[in-house]
Parts: C-alpha cells; sequence; structure tokens
C-alpha cells in the first residue's frame, strides 16, 4: 500500500468519528499549550533577568583592581606594562584602564560634586552612552567633560540661597553645554583654604580651571534610571596630561605615594576593564588574573547561578504542563483502542486480502500522529495568543516591563520542537493499539459483529 494511500485512509477514518477525534484533538491541545506556555515563561523570565543584568555592565567584562593586603602586595600596580601582559592572554579583546578622581565644579553662585571617571576614547564607544548633546570625550586635542544627565542635581547654591536640587526639588539654571563651567581639581586645598598644615603656612585656595564641555548625555526620561547619569567623563590620556601640570611634585589624589610621601612619576590607573570574547572564558581569565593577585569582579559568576536557578525553574514548569500531554496521550491510547474494537473486521478483510501487516501497523500509527499534529499545531495557535495576553497583563500592572521583552517568549525552536513532540507523542500513544491491530487472528476478526 503507498504512502498516499495510507494518508487517506488515516484522515477519512478518523473524519468518520469525529467526536471522538475532537475531544482526543482537544487533550493534546491542551496539553501542547500547557507545556509551551509553562516553558515560555521560564525562557521569558530566564532572558528578562539577563537583559537586566546586562543594563548594569557587560557580561563578558572583568573589573581588575589592586589587590588588598600586607605591604608585600604594594608594587602590584595597575600600568600599562600590566595592560600588556593582559592582552597576551587568549580570548581577550581589549583592556580599558580608568582612572577616577573627584573634582568641585563652579559656575556664579553654584557648585556641584563631580565624580569624574577617565577612560580611552573606545571605551566610550563600547559603553553605548546616549548622547543629547554634543558629542563623547576623546574627539578633541584638549580636556573636555562630558557629564551624565542627572550631574547638575549635585549643584547646590553656596551663598545659602535656593539650596539644592534635594531641598527645592528645582534643578539651578545652568546650561552646561553652554555656560562656563570652572573646575577645581585640589579638593584638598578647597576644604581647607584659610587654615593653616603642617608647617605652620596658611593653605591658599586651590587654582580653578574653565574646562569646556564635549557633551551631555541624553535624560532617559521622567522616573527612569541611567547607570552612567551622575558621573562626569573625559580622555584618560588628556586628564593624566592636566593632572601633572596642576599638582607638579605634589601628590595627585587618589595616587600612591612613596614611603617617603613623595609621589610617583607615574599616574597609576584605579581600574582595568577586561573585556573577553565569550562569557564561556570569563570565569578561566578572571581566576587567572586572581590568582596573579589583583582583585576581579564579573557578573559571571553570578549569572551562571542564576542560570541554573532559571534552568531549575524551566524544567519544573515543563514538568507540570507534560502532566496535561500525558494524560492527552492517554486519551490517543483509549481511542485508537476504540477504534481497533470496533473495526475488527475491517482488519480482518484487510489481512484476507493479503494486506502487510507492516500497512496495518503505519495506518494506526498514522492516525495517532494526526491527533497529534492537529493538537499540536491548534495547541500553538493557542500558546501564541496566552503568551501574548500574559504578556499584555503584566506590561499594565508594571511600567518597568514596557522596557523588556515579556515575561512569556515562545521562540522557534520551542515551536518546532513541541509540534514534532506532540506528533511523536500521538504515534507512542497508537504504538501499543496498532501492535494489537497486527495480531487479531483473520478468521476471528471477520466473524466478529
Amino acid at each position: 500500500m503507498k504512502f498516499l494511500d495510507l494518508l487517506r485512509m488515516s484522515s477519512s477514518n478518523l473524519w468518520k468519528r469525529k467526536v471522538r477525534t475532537i475531544l482526543t484533538v482537544l487533550g493534546v491541545v491542551i496539553g501542547v499549550a500547557s507545556i509551551v506556555v509553562m516553558v515560555s515563561l521560564g525562557l521569558g523570565l530566564s532572558r528578562s533577568l539577563m537583559e537586566q543584568y546586562e543594563s548594569y555592565g557587560s557580561l563578558t567584562q572583568i573589573e581588575v583592581n589592586e589587590p588588598w593586603g600586607d605591604a608585600s602586595e604594594e608594587e602590584k600596580r595597575l600600568d600599562q606594562a600590566l595592560i600588556d601582559e593582559i592582552l597576551a592572554i587568549e580570548h581577550v579583546e581589549s583592556v580599558y584602564p580608568v582612572l577616577d578622581t573627584q573634582a568641585m565644579a563652579k559656575y556664579g553662585s553654584y557648585e556641584g560634586y563631580l565624580q569624574v571617571q577617565a577612560m580611552p576614547k573606545e571605551a566610550f564607544e563600547d559603553m553605548n552612552i546616549e548622547v543629547g548633546q554634543g558629542q563623547l570625550p576623546g574627539s578633541d586635542d584638549q580636556l573636555k567633560f562630558f557629564y551624565g544627565c542627572e550631574v547638575l542635581q549635585n549643584f547646590r547654591n553656596s551663598k545659602g540661597s535656593g539650596g539644592s536640587y534635594w531641598e527645592t526639588g528645582v534643578l539651578p539654571d545652568i546650561d552646561l553645554m553652554n555656560d562656563p563651567i570652572f573646575v577645581i581639581f585640589d579638593m584638598d586645598a578647597y576644604y581647607n583654604s584659610g587654615s593653616t598644615d603642617e608647617n605652620g603656612q596658611v593653605i591658599k585656595p586651590p587654582k580653578k580651571y574653565l574646562i569646556e564641555t564635549c557633551g551631555v548625555e541624553k535624560s532617559p526620561g521622567e522616573d527612569q534610571w541611567s547607570q552612567y547619569g551622575w558621573y562626569t567623563f573625559c580622555d584618560i590620556d588628556q586628564l593624566m596630561v592636566e593632572l601633572k601640570k596642576i599638582f607638579k611634585n605634589k601628590p595627585i589624589p587618589g595616587q600612591p605615594t612613596t614611603k617617603t610621601g613623595k609621589p610617583y612619576k607615574e599616574i597609576f590607573y584605579n581600574r582595568l576593564l577586561v573585556n573577553v570574547d565569550s562569557m564561556d572564558h570569563v570565569v578561566e581569565i578572571q581566576n587567572y588574573l586572581k590568582d596573579s593577585g589583583y582583585n576581579t569582579y564579573s557578573q559571571a559568576e553570578w549569572v551562571e547561578s542564576e542560570q541554573k536557578t532559571m534552568g531549575y525553574i524551566q524544567a519544573v514548569l515543563g514538568g507540570i504542563g507534560a502532566v496535561s500531554l500525558f494524560v492527552a496521550a492517554i486519551g490517543i491510547t483509549n481511542t485508537m483502542m476504540m477504534s481497533i474494537y470496533e473495526r475488527t473486521k475491517e482488519i480482518g478483510v484487510m489481512k484476507v486480502l493479503g494486506c502487510d501487516l507492516r500497512n496495518i501497523r503505519s495506518l494506526f500509527l498514522m492516525e495517532a500522529g494526526f491527533i497529534g499534529f492537529i493538537g499540536g499545531v491548534i495547541g500553538l495557535i493557542l500558546s501564541f495568543i496566552l503568551s501574548a495576553v500574559v504578556n499584555h497583563v503584566a506590561a499594565t500592572m508594571s511600567q518597568n516591563m514596557t522596557d523588556m521583552s515579556g515575561i512569556s517568549y515562545i521562540p522557534i525552536w520551542l515551536v518546532l520542537l513541541s509540534l514534532v513532540f506532540a506528533i511523536l507523542v500521538g504515534m507512542v500513544a497508537g504504538f501499543f493499539p496498532a501492535r494489537r491491530a497486527m495480531k487479531l487472528s483473520p478468521l476471528a476478526a471477520i466473524r466478529t459483529e
């Protein structure tokens, strides 16, 4: 018997028993929809969690800091030699040095505390900072500042009239892009000016420097948070040149000094950002840097732990849905067994006419597979509808959910896998009834009324 003949016979046999077939298919629909929706919830939650982690920083980035400990570890500095050493490690794509310093910005009667982070131009491009005005640092020959969108909140009226943003809720009338902003780098002299030092000399007020603005970060909107909003960024090479000019032979704030209290000729970095080509190698390289005596931090270890937890959650959710599909498989088995009892005479006639036993088995397996296929397709359609409803309800309940991809996510591989799984469940459920049909005695089957 040809395959098309078997296909035509199996579909027509199912159509003859519409009510029973529909009820059996309905069980498969519920089972497939249950599995797909449950697994999609686990996948959606996992993806949302990963998006949230990525918003905090790159998942393939390692932060390297100087070691904490006794004096024997004092000479482990973050310098260019260490950068070259790390770049030679396999799977390391780039290393960005970071120089942190503090400064005080002045405009008229307003003053504001600045957290300055200096990095290479390439680092700013990788950070994907949304520029509201101007451009990112590093494109000019002189030192210029790029302000985060929330830096203005740190300004206050130093003369006591008007107060700060946290007292009034009103931002100061300062245009960071166009107004002249003076910056004080010697914070110790700023706070101690007018008092006397160890030698009894009066500390003079520090010099102010006019630092132009190269750009300002775009505000993410009301009630939205920016991870870069509180920082002031600049090019690291330009800042190092300026700091050497400003402090000359004096110790630079935040920089180590010799045992005699004198500054080093070289400016050391505060942190190194190591970018790895794949998340699979992050832990390996991080452990290597730890063994070398440096303090390291990355999100990889935490993310791996969270992924294992999410994997367990997905398995539990999938298991709950699989119970429904198991019940549907029992229904398919029952339907096929009833079909055999009702068609015993038909099976006997087929055997007497010389029909191959494998064709009889294939006929019943194909009928069971049809039930699984039809139930799988309808179950997938229902799954997409339920997934859309869940995401809509979640989005209306949480404003933050609008920035994510939804808590229910159905990828293509899940669609194909669930459809194949439904067909296989149907055929496995129909296997034993098909074997029973093969073993029926032709003469006993023909005598059956």
